[in-house]
């Protein structure tokens, strides 16, 4: 069998390859959200991503697909004997935490609270929050959610494992880089770097694609009730607003700037000093992926804030312009034992071999300037 590129087994993949659900779409979109958002591992050796990771952005993927009145299904369903075998094998473990979590919010559920639910949980701060009988569910629906991934993994290309190899133990991959925050004991699966590279020069390419492919399958499933492909299209691009206030961390920039420490605003730099004065912003807009890490959040001039920069990223020349002011910033933090704490276990989250020294604020500016110049980059988003 001839080797073929990267680019060209995702094209197979995506356009070729037997579906008789659309998890082998839901893997590649999953891949290519993790390289998007690391894009600072290289790719000239294989990645190994844990498939907790995987299932984590599979529940934001499908949420709004499992709504217990009216659910879209994801694949043919069979009765066997008297039992209805689901679309999905986690169907059941997903209705049940979208069911939990409007217990929580007590407000109407939407299409993108998927994505909101994953970054609540993806920080621990503000994961300790929430009732434990949430945060059973949603572990048992990343549990059940890791299972089915091996399917797709398996089966992704001609024949078994011909793409992937089966996913194995970090303590049982020497040598192979994995993302920050991998434990030893965590499943993982290894992506070859052919493919990483792939997804780095297409990652655009690939999300179309496989809103496209995921939509067009989802048509032609037998439903209850007629689904368009648009709708499905909308469902699966929907973004979160911020439904939970940032009222933690407001709370202690305000502590510091009643106490005498100010920030300055990164696109402006006017000198914030009052509370009145700054909005809390997201570096990278929730609108383009939610990201709510604190390092992505730093005091802005409200005025620039809500009536210039809104949900655009800064171009390349006023981002590179504002990295020392970021830094500022990060330094600002380091007055608060809390946010300075936080702070680093956000950064960890996403960014490996910061350290802990005095060149953390300025080491932790450069990453974030080139993370959200690699993901406005690869999605074309619009700048100011």
């Amino acid at each position: 069998m001839p080797v073929r590129s990267g680019e060209q087994l995702l094209a197979s993949i995506l356009k070729h390859d037997t579906k008789t659900t659309s998890y082998k779409i839901a893997l590649l979109r999953a891949i290519n959200d993790v390289v998007l958002l690391y894009p600072d591992v290289i790719s000239t050796q294989p990645v190994a991503v844990p498939l907790h990771r995987l299932a984590e952005l599979w529940v934001a993927y499908y949420w709004p697909f499992a709504d217990a009145q009216a659910p879209i299904y994801q694949g043919g369903r069979a009765v066997r004997g008297e039992e209805v075998r689901q679309d999905v094998s986690f169907r059941p473990a997903l209705t049940h935490l979208r069911l939990a979590w409007q217990q929580v919010v007590g407000m109407p559920d939407q299409a993108a609270d998927g994505y909101f639910l994953l970054t609540e949980m993806r920080t621990p701060r503000r994961r300790a929050a929430y009732a434990p009988a949430l945060l059973q569910a949603y572990h048992q629906t990343v549990t059940a959610m890791g299972k089915a991934l091996q399917m797709p993994i398996k089966y992704a290309g001609p024949g078994h494992w011909t793409v992937f190899a089966p996913p194995a133990r970090y303590s049982q991959l020497p040598g192979i880089r994995a993302l920050p925050g991998t434990q030893p004991a965590d499943m993982c699966l290894v992506v070859p770097p052919s493919l990483w590279e792939a997804f780095q020069q297409l990652s655009l390419y690939v999300e179309a694609l496989c809103l496209h492919e995921w939509a067009l399958f989802t048509e032609a499933v037998g439903q209850e009730r007629k689904i368009g492909r648009g709708e499905v299209y909308t469902l699966l691009t929907a973004r979160p607003d911020n439904r939970r206030p940032l009222s933690w961390e407001r709370n202690q920039v305000d502590i510091l700037l009643h106490e005498g420490l100010g920030f300055t605003c990164p696109w402006t730099l006017k000198h914030l000093t009052q509370p009145q004065h700054y909005d809390l912003d997201h570096l990278l807009p929730l609108s383009i992926y939610p990201v709510n890490e604190l390092w992505n959040l730093v005091p802005v001039d409200r005025v620039f804030n809500q009536h210039t920069k809104r949900d655009r990223v800064p171009d390349a020349g006023r981002l590179a312009a504002a990295e020392p002011w970021l830094a500022a910033a990060y330094r600002g933090y380091s007055a608060s034992p809390a946010l300075w704490r936080v702070l680093g276990e956000d950064a960890g989250l996403r960014f490996a071999g910061l350290g802990g020294d005095a060149g953390f604020a300025t080491a932790l500016a450069g990453r974030a300037v080139q993370f959200i110049e690699a993901v406005a980059g690869a999605r074309y988003v619009q700048r100011f």
